[in-house]
């Protein structure tokens, strides 16, 4: 494929990205290899942990590495739908309005903690993430591309939180988790440098223009027919399964085909394989699959496990057209 032949040197740039990020969030290389793929994807990216752990600052790492647009929407209780969107003021003469945006008119948008918020709130993010746009007095406002939500929120247990509606839910690409670093993480994290001094003296590694060819390049990426038969196979156990109440829509397949793609070009290839599809799975299914009863989240990863071993996973198939 010549246009990504073209494109080694950005790839290679993206793995210095991850680095990067690596160096300032310590140990979490996984995490944030799985946001770039999202990114590549062109999907939103939930992140679920308790407070702390450094979901803010792996998203301002990330922002200062692409040189990006970013702002930061704190979102409580009493947080209303104009404080994201903007509002409309009168010019000086008084015989118009003139629309003053709002926060959400950047490249990237950390919404901080946005299950604290209203659903009337939460709704004002639903056009936004789905349609890239925002309509205030019947006037449509395009936002910037690229667009990404990359969202924080607290586990609904944690006080004053409302839980996302699922309409919401299924708009995020994937969700993903820091989780508490390990003896030794922590104990880096500790002697480093301040971490937010750190980030701000980052430089970019990449522009935002060879984010984007490669975002376009992964829509390219080859898949077999085998491999799309493999992911609504997948799709179809959930929406039958007894213990589940709302399985996986056909807007899940075409994250999950989506993201496989831009997964199989961050390693270097311009196919995927069956490999793409498991890795990016568990990300993708958790938030989306709505079960009988609760679970937490390392029974519904088990319960992901379960499923692909319910399935023959097809051989890899042709590489190229």
């Amino acid at each position: 494929m010549a246009l990504f032949q073209k494109t080694h040197l950005s790839i290679e740039k993206l793995h210095r990205l991850i680095d990067t990020v690596d160096s300032i969030i310590i140990g979490k290389k996984d995490v944030t290899r799985l946001t770039i793929v999202a990114m590549l994807a062109g999907g939103h990216i939930l992140f679920e942990d308790i407070p702390g752990v450094g979901k803010t600052l792996l998203i301002r790492t990330i922002a200062k590495c692409l040189d990006a647009d970013f702002a930061r929407i704190q979102f409580t209780p009493d947080l209303i739908p104009s404080d994201i969107i903007g509002f409309s003021v009168p010019n000086a003469e008084g015989t118009a309005f003139n629309f003053r945006k709002g926060p959400i008119f950047n490249q990237l948008l950390l919404a901080d903690e946005i299950n604290r918020t209203s659903p009337r709130t939460q709704a004002a993010m639903l056009e936004a993430m789905s349609e890239k746009q925002v309509t205030l007095d019947g006037e449509t406002h395009t936002l910037p591309e690229p667009f990404f939500v990359l969202a924080t929120q607290n586990p609904i247990e944690y006080k004053g939180t409302y839980p996302l509606p699922e309409a919401q839910l299924d708009r995020f690409l994937f969700q993903l988790s820091l989780g508490y670093p390990d003896t030794e993480q922590e104990v880096q994290m500790l002697a480093a440098p301040d971490q937010q001094k750190a980030v701000e003296k980052l430089e970019p590694v990449m522009t935002l223009d060879e984010f984007l060819t490669l975002k376009e390049v992964a829509t390219h990426v080859y898949v077999d027919e085998s491999l799309l038969q493999y992911i609504v196979s997948l799709a179809l156990l959930t929406r039958n399964h007894p213990a589940i109440r709302l399985g996986i829509s056909p807007r899940g397949n075409q994250f999950a085909l989506a993201s496989a793609r831009a997964h199989a070009l961050l390693a270097g290839r311009d196919y995927v394989i069956p490999q793409d599809i498991l890795d990016i799975l568990k990300p993708l299914y958790r938030h989306r699959l709505l079960f009988e009863n609760h679970l937490s989240k390392e029974e519904i990863d088990a319960f992901i496990d379960q499923l692909t071993r319910e399935l023959v996973i097809p051989k890899q198939g042709r590489q190229k057209r």
